[in-house]
């Protein structure tokens, strides 16, 4: 598809224009936005991939969502792989709970709570790690 058939309604551009100032989008949601602008002004896939710094497929895979679906065609997918079995609230309401006695610890590590979850301990750690930054 060439480039002069992707046309943005106003809204469509200023949605993306504001995409690429923004701090709270993504760096990839604002990069997705950058390619669509630059396309829908009529500059080749070339000049967009080498300005932009990204490959021409990823160019044109935007490009050709975007054509396709809109900005909505510019949102992450699901990722392929196993959904998660246990989520951040549930280790952290674990590590509130003391250990078992026979463990005969006072307190959870990391490891410990991992196996005791089922899960690994640095997704335990990864938990820990949120919710204090966050």
């Amino acid at each position: 598809m060439p480039s002069s058939q992707l046309v943005l309604s106003d809204e469509d551009r200023a949605t993306l224009e504001s995409w690429t100032r923004s701090s709270t989008v993504s760096a990839g949601q604002r990069e997705r936005a950058e390619i669509v602008l630059a396309v829908a002004d009529a500059t080749s896939v070339s000049g967009t991939a080498r300005t932009l710094g990204v490959s021409r497929p990823t160019v044109i895979k935007w490009r050709d969502r975007f054509a396709a679906d809109g900005i909505a065609g510019l949102g992450d997918l699901p990722r392929s792989g196993r959904p998660k079995i246990i989520d951040d609230a549930q280790i952290l309401a674990a590590t509130l709970e003391p250990p078992p006695a026979k463990l005969a610890v006072t307190h959870w590590s990391s490891r410990l709570l991992g196996k005791h979850l089922g899960i690994g301990d640095a997704t335990v750690a990864r938990a820990s790690a949120r919710r204090r930054s966050g």
